[in-house]
C-alpha cells in the first residue's frame, strides 16, 4: 500500500504534467517544412478535422483515405515524402 507521502507526490507530478500543456494546443510537433503545411491546411481542415490534434501520422493515415479528394499541392507533399 502506498503511503500518503508517496500519493501526494505521484498527483503532484500528474498535476504538474496536465498542468504544462494547454488541452487546446496539438500534442504533438507537426513535421514538414511551412510550405508543406501551407499546401495540405486547407485539405486537413476540411477532411481530417477530428484527427488535426492528433499526431502526424494520424493525419497522414487520414489524408491517403482521402486522397483522391485532396488537393493537387498536398498530394504532391505526400508523394515528396514517398507516401
Amino acid at each position: 500500500m502506498l503511503k500518503p507521502l508517496a500519493i501526494a507526490a505521484l498527483l503532484a507530478s500528474v498535476t504538474s504534467a496536465a498542468l504544462a500543456e494547454p488541452p487546446d494546443q496539438p500534442k504533438y510537433g507537426r513535421s514538414g517544412t511551412p510550405e508543406e503545411q501551407k499546401a495540405c491546411a486547407k485539405d486537413v481542415s476540411r477532411y481530417c478535422q477530428t484527427v488535426m490534434n492528433d499526431s502526424d501520422l494520424a493525419i497522414l493515415s487520414c489524408l491517403k483515405q482521402v486522397r483522391p479528394k485532396i488537393s493537387k499541392a498536398c498530394d504532391a507533399v505526400l508523394l515528396s515524402h514517398g507516401q
